[in-house]
């Protein structure tokens, strides 16, 4: 299967999966796996569409610690992060994100990362611009870095095509099960 066919099979699974309760479900064992990691800067994301929302998770950290969420870049560089509460104002992005219309400038140690498609073995699908690896591969150089990726149960796929830039994920969070690989 190519990134295109997955990409495709794993969007129609998580748009059929997508539903309020299940978000619940999921966000309970976001809750239990980042407890740990509280207090150290995370970085989330706001969800676009059907993905997966971990909004309620990120403002119970941010009363912890530093929340980041995602200013996207030009294609080829990595992502930097703004910090965000719930009450940050936001403005439009890039690809239909959104992010905080200003604010200081948080560098992630935990990541919560979306994911268009997961496998059991800890790799992530994306939507193709390769932000998220190259912002793990710049973090990682420097300390280590958690990724946590975040989905649908559904979005999983028995194989996905990879490439040698793409960045392995320490744990993935679904509403049926949490998956580690440290």
């Amino acid at each position: 299967m190519d990134k295109a066919e997955a990409r495709r099979t794993a969007l129609a699974a998580r748009d059929e999966a997508h539903d309020p309760e299940r978000d619940r479900f999921a966000q309970a064992r976001l809750r239990t796996a980042l407890a740990p990691l509280a207090g150290r800067p995370i970085a989330g994301f706001l969800p676009i569409g059907t993905e997966i929302d971990p909004l309620p998770i990120m403002a119970e950290l941010a009363t912890e610690g530093p929340v980041g969420v995602p200013i996207t870049p030009s294609l080829g560089h990595p992502l930097s992060f703004r910090a965000w509460t719930p009450e940050t104002p936001l403005i439009d992005g890039k690809f239909g994100t959104r992010w905080p219309a200003e604010g200081d400038e948080v560098v992630p140690e935990v990541l919560i990362v979306p994911l268009v498609g997961f496998d059991r073995a800890g790799n992530r699908l994306g939507y193709g611009g390769g932000f998220y690896d190259r912002t793990l591969e710049a973090l990682r150089a420097v300390r280590p870095t958690v990724a946590v990726g975040y989905a649908y149960a559904a979005q999983e796929l028995e194989e996905l095509p990879l490439e040698p830039t793409d960045q392995p994920l320490d744990a993935i969070v679904t509403e049926a099960e949490t998956l580690r690989f440290t």
